[in-house]
């Protein structure tokens, strides 16, 4: 009974480890199988072969060199399988292939201890027999059945510790996409590589011989029936922990260049903040003025005899019209976002104007519409903020309609701002068409970007929040499908970015407001953007 019990339980492990193995594997690399539940199959029913034929080819017994043999053999053979399932061409997979690996041995040997432990209960059995508590006819029964039932509680503790310690791995994992450098790869590698080499050296001298007769090492020194298991759930420990720790150094780097990035945007808006302010009164000035002067020119032009010089007149009115276009072409009552629209616009004249057919290389096609963005007289939200926020909000809307023409070179991109006032909140909102490709990100609640170089791209959602935040507000985005803009009736899609500010003062530090105010503020967030849908009260 015990025998069969055994490789009963050996099958049924090998499977669930199958199964361990494609949830962890399939977490971070792409499966060849396109069906998930095949591939849950496939690679669990894959693994147990594996693992029972090789169990079969080398002998596992505890008691001989065997057991070290088979794990070299695996250890050879595992990264073959893997390349079968998954497509694993990744720096992290070779992080992936330690983890499991110590995992899977740590878990074994712990299971394994604490069998050896388990002896104690076939011992008080055969001391119950002796008094005679047991009957002799049902004592080797009895004995068969504890056997099997601590094989099955060893294994089930094997797969358990396996289990839950490849889930902790996952969720604390949470950068998947992110390459490891070197340096970093050899970080989170030691823990692992340390845990396996030490189950290693276990399987060497676990078993030892005395008097041509096996024993174990627990015989020979009792005190490590203690220390071996706590070594064995500390190197655990630290693999886990390693792994938290990594990610917590990552998101850190991540926080610590944003901010960089975000106190270079300020820096910079702020210098040119007055200048932009300066120029454009003194633009609005000197083209009142020149209008004046111009108007009294082409009155004297026109004196005298009635005829005039028809040649001064057409001058003298080429150069009004040339005044005429000093104008901004967007005004929402701020310097900064009209200079800031104007920026942007001529940036699209230039990166549209080449693109898309013939009779699109006019980039009036492209409708870029600021009509219903207007900023009350009376504005609390300091023009910097104001150009970071509608600054990083016109890139990624931009790039979102350059893929979109690339994609769809008969589309029509479009980018919409408005405003609107809601009590004491400020509303900003942005909506551009795009290709429909988004990649949300579970790190963050905002899609990651597209681009390649995801160190220095992809911070501006994070900039705009940081800055709404600094006038207790918020931001979120939405997206929807609308019809018409491809050309062919054909749906597309629409993003819809919605700021929100306080406008009545800010907080001086967005980093020293306590948690539970952070949490309200977060729900007042919400709530004020529900309401604001349903009421818009736009203004002029």
């Amino acid at each position: 009974m015990a025998e069969r019990t055994a490789v009963v339980c050996e099958i049924i492990t090998f499977f669930i480890q199958g199964y361990c193995l494609q949830y962890f594997f399939g977490s971070f690399l792409e499966s060849r199988i396109s069906d998930k539940r095949k591939n849950i199959l496939a690679v669990s029913a894959g693994y147990c072969t594996f693992k029972t034929a090789l169990a079969h080819l080398v002998s596992s017994d505890l008691q001989n060199a065997g057991s070290f043999y088979r794990l070299i053999l695996y250890c050879l053979l595992f990264p073959a399988f893997i390349f079968c399932f998954y497509r694993a061409a990744k720096t992290i997979t070779v992080f992936l292939f330690t983890t499991f690996l110590a995992l899977g041995e740590i878990s074994f040997f712990i299971g394994y201890m604490v069998m050896s432990l388990s002896t104690l209960v076939l011992e008080v059995e055969t001391d119950l027999f002796t008094r005679g508590y047991i009957d002799a006819a049902y004592f080797e029964q009895i004995l068969r059945f504890t056997a099997a039932l601590l094989q099955i509680f060893c294994c089930a503790l094997w797969v358990l510790i396996l289990f839950f310690s490849l889930k902790k791995v996952v969720c604390d994992f949470r950068e998947k996409e992110y390459e490891m450098r070197r340096t970093e790869l050899l970080f989170i590698l030691t823990p692992g590589l340390m845990g396996f080499l030490l189950c290693v050296l276990l399987r060497i001298i676990m078993v030892t011989v005395e008097n041509g007769m096996p024993a174990l090492l627990y015989d020979r020194y009792p005190a490590l029936r203690v220390l071996i298991p706590a070594i064995l759930l500390l190197a655990l420990l630290s693999i886990l922990y390693s792994v938290k720790l990594f990610q917590d150094m990552i998101l850190r780097g991540r926080e610590q260049n944003n901010r960089i990035i975000l106190e270079q945007q300020i820096s910079s808006m702020q210098e040119h903040v007055g200048e932009i302010e300066r120029l454009y009164a003194g633009v609005r000035s000197l083209k009142h003025d020149m209008k004046n002067t111009l108007a009294v020119l082409m009155r004297l032009a026109s004196a005298g005899d009635g005829a005039g010089n028809p040649e001064l007149a057409d001058y003298l009115a080429e150069l009004n019209q040339s005044f005429d276009k000093l104008e901004f072409r967007f005004r929402t009552g701020n310097a900064v976002a009209d200079a800031l629209l104007n920026m942007k616009y001529h940036e699209i004249k230039r990166c549209f104007a080449k693109g898309g057919s013939s009779e699109k290389k006019n980039p009036e096609w492209f409708d870029f519409d600021a009509d219903d963005l207007l900023f009350p007289e009376e504005l609390a939200i300091q023009s910097y903020d104001i150009g970071v926020i509608l600054g990083n909000a016109l890139d990624n809307a931009i790039e979102a309609c350059r893929r979109l023409v690339q994609e769809h070179p008969q589309a029509e991109p479009f980018i919409r701002l408005s405003s609107f006032q809601r009590g004491r909140f400020f509303f900003l909102e942005i909506e551009n068409s795009f290709d429909g490709m988004l990649k949300k990100s579970s790190q963050s609640e905002f899609p990651a970007t597209l681009k390649e170089d995801k160190q220095m791209h992809g911070v501006g959602f994070a900039n705009i929040k940081k800055t709404a935040e600094k006038y207790d507000g918020g931001v979120d985005y939405s997206v929807e499908d609308r019809l018409g803009s491809l050309g062919d009736g054909a749906a597309f899609p629409v993003f819809t970015l919605s700021v929100m500010l306080k406008n009545s003062g800010r907080t001086a530090d967005s980093n020293t407001v306590g948690a539970g105010r952070k949490m309200r503020s977060e729900e007042e967030v919400q709530v004020n953007f529900e309401a604001a849908r349903k009421e818009e009260c736009r203004w002029s």
